[in-house]
């Protein structure tokens, strides 16, 4: 049975930069968008500002859907990956709440376009998506909570 792991990840950008979280993985410094794993009883969305809470420090909301990813990582492990948009105003301190992120960068999309530290080549990819300007409403995306049966 397909089991792939199910995965967020926002695109945040402020004043022209992008927010990027910088991890070690074996010992090496690598960049991501801030992202993570969907838990269960989880909405996608709340999915989105817990990864971006816990990896940056910062509470904000997804504004669209940038693109929907369906990937499988050179370890041969699928993901489904949801890419979302959160635009900001002015460009906010970072405080990782998550010990496995060691700092966060505001880049230029040059910057992280032609950087050799990207964790997977989904972190160009997300930028790239981004600069194309096509969005999707959240209105897309919806938690179906069947009502319960009365019994009668």
């Amino acid at each position: 049975m397909f089991n792939p792991h199910v995965t967020v990840a926002c695109i945040v950008r402020a004043e022209n930069k992008f927010l990027i979280v910088e991890e070690f993985i074996n010992g090496k410094p690598l960049w991501n968008q801030p992202a993570g794993h969907l838990e269960a009883d989880e909405t996608l969305l709340a999915a989105a500002e817990r990864e971006l809470w816990e990896e940056t420090g910062i509470r904000a909301q997804p504004q669209a859907l940038l693109k929907l990813h369906q990937w499988v990582a050179p370890d041969g492990t699928p993901f489904i990956r949801f890419l979302f948009l959160v635009e900001m105003e002015k460009i906010m301190d970072t405080h990782p709440q998550d010990d496995d992120i060691y700092c966060c960068h505001w880049l230029s999309a040059e910057e992280i376009l032609n950087s050799s530290q990207l964790r997977s080549p989904l972190v160009a990819e997300s930028i790239l998506c981004y600069l194309e300007r096509k969005v999707y409403p959240l209105s897309l995306l919806d938690y179906y909570d069947p009502p319960v049966a009365n019994g009668s």
